[in-house]
């Protein structure tokens, strides 16, 4: 079934759900399954799966000279959705890049989904890869997440890029991309990504799930600023705890969101990580609480393969 489906089916109803990493090449899938067992209880309709692009390694050869080595440290994507939607009925959302995909790879990854049953999908442009400033699409792949969005409705549409084909199937899928409500690190302004945005769902996009957020009314300004420019597809709100000190620093760098004044303080205050862990779990269920007040159709969990925390503020909501 479609979000947008699972959404209208709720009849206002807020959902729950969550999404996952890919264990590290050399893990099996029961570590997958080990984090999304404990959250099975809080019935969610659908599971994010996150989609990691190569690495480039240099090792150094017996000359001196360094010898450069694409790896994939994070596989198994496809598999574990396919595994999901077997084991717990429920569906599972890939997610789709542009980075490391041409066309043709993006297009033969659709129709292996398409085949699984697979719904949905979520679509990225992604990030650049470690040791490159700037991302970089390849050749004859897409650049932005608004042309991947567009090659996706075509196929929806039976367009394929071969427009030889005969009586060719059209693909239903049900679209999902980014939304920032403290913009995008490389866009020039808010109102300039919301712009980016609004061409994503113009080329077909039929969801928006946001970036983690941690102060609410950022979340309800973009919602507003989306709606004022004609978006009207679901916002869903992305939501993560903070666990341990580090974090303080790591998820403004990684992220490029703000840390409210009141939750650093209460974190810089904490004896230990098991007290920054709680005040990380009672800040995301008030951040949760007033989002379901307000109506929002989903709130979607960041647990980064770590379900505990999540268990503990879905106990506190759903």
């Amino acid at each position: 079934m479609k979000v947008t489906e699972h959404i209208e089916k709720a009849n206002g109803q807020t959902l729950f759900s969550f999404e996952i990493l890919p264990p590290l090449k050399g893990q099996n899938i029961q570590s997958i399954f080990d984090n999304i067992d404990p959250l099975m209880e809080f019935k969610p309709p659908f599971i994010d799966v996150t989609y990691h692009r190569e690495e480039y390694e240099y090792k150094e050869r017996e000359n001196g000279l360094l010898q450069k080595k694409i790896v994939r440290k994070r596989p198994g994507t496809v598999g574990i959705c396919a595994a999901i939607q077997n084991r717990y009925q429920v569906d599972a959302i890939p997610h789709i890049l542009c980075g490391g995909f041409t066309k043709e790879d993006t297009e033969n990854f659709l129709i292996d989904l398409d085949f699984l049953g697979i719904d949905n999908v979520v679509a990225l442009r992604g990030d650049a890869v470690k040791n490159e400033n700037y991302f970089k699409p390849e050749k004859d792949g897409h650049r932005f997440a608004s042309e991947l969005v567009t090659q996706i409705s075509n196929l929806n549409e039976s367009i394929y890029l071969d427009d030889e084909l005969q009586n060719s199937t059209a693909t239903n899928f049900c679209i999902g991309v980014a939304g920032y409500p403290e913009k995008h690190i490389e866009a020039p302004s808010l109102d300039s990504d919301i712009q980016f945005l609004k061409q994503k769902i113009e080329n077909g996009a039929d969801y928006i799930v946001t970036q983690m957020f941690f102060d609410n009314q950022k979340y309800f300004d973009f919602v507003e600023k989306c709606r004022n420019e004609g978006i009207t597809v679901p916002i869903i709100p992305g939501l993560k705890p903070i666990a341990t000190k580090n974090q303080l620093n790591l998820i403004p760098h990684r992220f490029k969101v703000d840390l409210p004044d009141d939750l650093i303080r209460e974190v810089i205050s904490a004896k230990d990580n098991k007290a920054v862990n709680q005040i990380g779990v009672e800040w995301c269920v008030q951040q949760s609480k007033e989002l379901i007040k307000a109506g929002v159709p989903v709130l979607h969990y960041y647990s980064m393969g770590k379900a505990r925390n999540i268990v503990e503020i879905a106990k506190n909501i759903f």
